[in-house]
């Protein structure tokens, strides 16, 4: 039944040579890789706004020169990742140009950043998309969590469904959206042009009294928010078809001009029509109603901007899996996010990521807007290393032509870093978590690799020398009475060993002396060892006994303790039955001079 419901959901099993049909064309992989980029339009804006309202409405006018420098940096992140995905064709972007150039400490820091950047980048997603929801549909406002939650899970099988199928899905509610935003800008400025906007806007370069440089960079910093994503290109080169480097960075440049045009186009929208932040209305919806009014096209942008912004969890889908299979591939992530699921994409990092992002929302009632700096500080974090990264590369492999990117790349540094720290000072409220996650995250990495060195040096082999040494074998088979359960483990463990010994536990010197006579009775040709418990324990005289066989025997015979089993036809007949087996075998794997052997008598009915 289950293997059945799985085929339902995920599809069904390809073939490992089917890989190379699981690669992404421009098209596909502008959907897949920058719906969070694109989405973030809806509330880049939005988060300038919030910071200059606090100075009053007349303080509006800066979103327009502090859109036109988020756009300033915008580009520079394009032409610095253009020139990162070509030096580094096999992706993983910031963690693999921090690791190379500043070696793993820097590498792991930038690796783990972005990490716990796309596990927010699910939850704030997932959550921003509720609101676009609920600004629609107030009713359903007390219901945010379990929307966010359903949202999750459809993504997380959708992308569990593989990246093709994903991708061919995800197109239209991305390309939707583009064509809804672009719909609204120019309908938004044919009203403009046309005089038909008479919203009182604040005044273009008035003087504001108490506005400081400080408040205009922390507007600047929020709105560099719109920029997320960006970095998720260079991550998953892998995943484009070949020539793998230039589709990626076609691109790369694609989806930004595409979000540098429409954060702009919002952004006048927004001061021409006189748009202040409401707690109860999106900036984008306030937007879609002045223009439109709430008519078809309205609901028509609503439901698109709900929906990017619940796909926009689908690049952290698509980066987060490729990322952690190369930490696991230099032993800092487990083996398991290396392995590919029956659709070829690494399931284990895509159901990994869907947890970790469904505990997020449900801590956070649904309401993430906090999490939003702490979401663009993970990745300003990565950007300015990966910048850093490239000018050292520049400067010390010194190709024809490097002053330019150099200089390139140390201005994007510059500006990352100066809003970092404009981030950790404004905003320390809501990231000095920061210092708690990124540490955690470093310590687990180390520890990972840390076991992966240890285990290698016990289990390396020396083959000229170390050669199998051969023993006898000695085997003790626990037992609960006469049955066919028991009958079976004998028969098998005959064929193996001469040396067999059967033992049980009595409670009472009745039980003893009736299991002693019913053996010798039935007589399977093994010796039975009876022991007795004073305190109604099976375990603790069974595991001394076994102690003592392994003392006298571990130097010439191997131990092997056999643990007869049945195996219900039904799962819920487990329930009906004691589960010492499992005990035994949880005691027994900790023993290192002892086997352990199961054999299972499959009941019929």
């Amino acid at each position: 039944m289950i293997p059945g419901f799985k085929r339902v959901i995920i599809g069904r099993p390809m073939k490992s040579n089917e890989l190379g049909e699981e690669k992404l064309n421009k098209l596909k992989a502008l959907a897949v890789l920058s719906s969070d980029a694109l989405s973030s339009v809806a509330y880049g804006t939005e988060q300038i706004l919030l910071v200059l309202v606090t100075m009053g409405a007349v303080a509006l006018w800066y979103s327009l020169p502090i859109s036109l420098a988020v756009l300033g940096l915008l580009t520079i992140l394009i032409l610095s990742y253009r020139q990162t995905i070509f030096a580094y064709p096999a992706g993983g972007g910031a963690y693999i140009v921090a690791k190379d150039n500043f070696g793993t400490s820097i590498g792991l820091v930038a690796g783990g950043s972005l990490l716990v950047d796309y596990i927010l980048t699910v939850a704030v997603s997932t959550s921003a998309a509720t609101d676009a929801i609920t600004s629609a549909f107030p009713v359903l406002h007390d219901h945010r969590v379990l929307i966010a939650l359903l949202m999750i899970v459809s993504v997380t099988v959708l992308n569990l469904r593989g990246i093709t199928e994903s991708a061919t899905i995800l197109m239209y509610p991305v390309y939707l959206f583009v064509a809804a935003i672009f719909l609204l800008i120019i309908g938004g400025g044919f009203q403009w042009i046309a005089g038909n906007v008479h919203a009182q806007t604040p005044v273009y370069g008035v003087a504001v009294p108490g506005i400081t440089l400080f408040l205009l960079l922390r507007a600047f910093s929020s709105g560099c928010s719109a920029l997320t994503g960006v970095e998720a290109v260079s991550n998953a080169i892998p995943n484009f078809r070949n020539p793998a480097p230039r589709n990626a960075a076609l691109t790369l440049i694609m989806m930004g001009l595409i979000l540098g045009v429409m954060f702009t186009g919002i952004s006048l929208l927004a001061y021409a029509y006189g748009i202040a932040p409401n707690p109860k209305e999106t900036v984008v919806s306030q937007i879609a109603s002045a223009v439109f009014g709430r008519g078809v096209i309205y609901y028509f942008i609503q439901a698109v901007t709900a929906l990017i912004l619940f796909l926009a969890a689908n690049t952290a889908f698509a980066a987060f899996p490729l990322l952690a299979f190369m930490l696991a591939k230099d032993r800092f992530m487990p083996n398991m996010f290396m392995v590919r699921g029956d659709r070829l994409g690494f399931s284990n990092g895509i159901i990994f990521l869907g947890v970790l992002s469904s505990v997020l929302v449900i801590s956070f009632g649904g309401e993430t807007e906090n999490l939003i700096p702490l979401y663009a500080l993970g990745v300003f974090i990565p950007f300015t290393l990966s910048q850093g990264g490239m000018m050292k590369r520049w400067v010390t492999n010194k190709p024809a032509g490097w002053l330019t990117p150099f200089i390139l790349n140390t201005i994007g540094m510059l500006t990352t870093l100066t809003i970092c720290l404009i981030f950790l000072i404004t905003k320390f409220t809501h990231v000095w978590t920061i210092f708690i996650f990124l540490p955690i995250v470093i310590f687990i990495f180390r520890k990972i690799n840390g076991h992966y060195k240890d285990l290698a040096e016990e289990l390396r082999l020396d083959v000229t020398t170390e050669k199998p040494q051969p023993k006898g074998s000695v085997i003790v088979i626990p037992v609960a009475g006469i049955s066919q359960v028991v009958k079976n483990t004998i028969s098998y463990a005959q064929s193996l060993s001469d040396d067999i010994v059967a033992v049980y536990v009595a409670f009472s010197e009745e039980e003893k002396k009736k299991m002693g006579e019913k053996w010798e009775q039935w007589n399977p040709g093994v010796r039975l060892i009876i022991l007795r418990s004073h305190y109604r324990s099976i375990m603790k005289p069974l595991f001394k006994f076994i102690d003592t066989v392994e003392w006298k025997k571990a130097e010439t015979d191997h131990v092997t303790v056999m643990i007869p089993q049945f195996i219900t036809k039904r799962w819920w007949h487990n329930l009906l039955h004691n589960q010492t087996s499992f005990f035994l075998r949880a005691y027994l794997f900790a023993r290192q001079d002892v086997k352990i052997a199961t054999v299972p008598y499959r009941l019929k009915k």
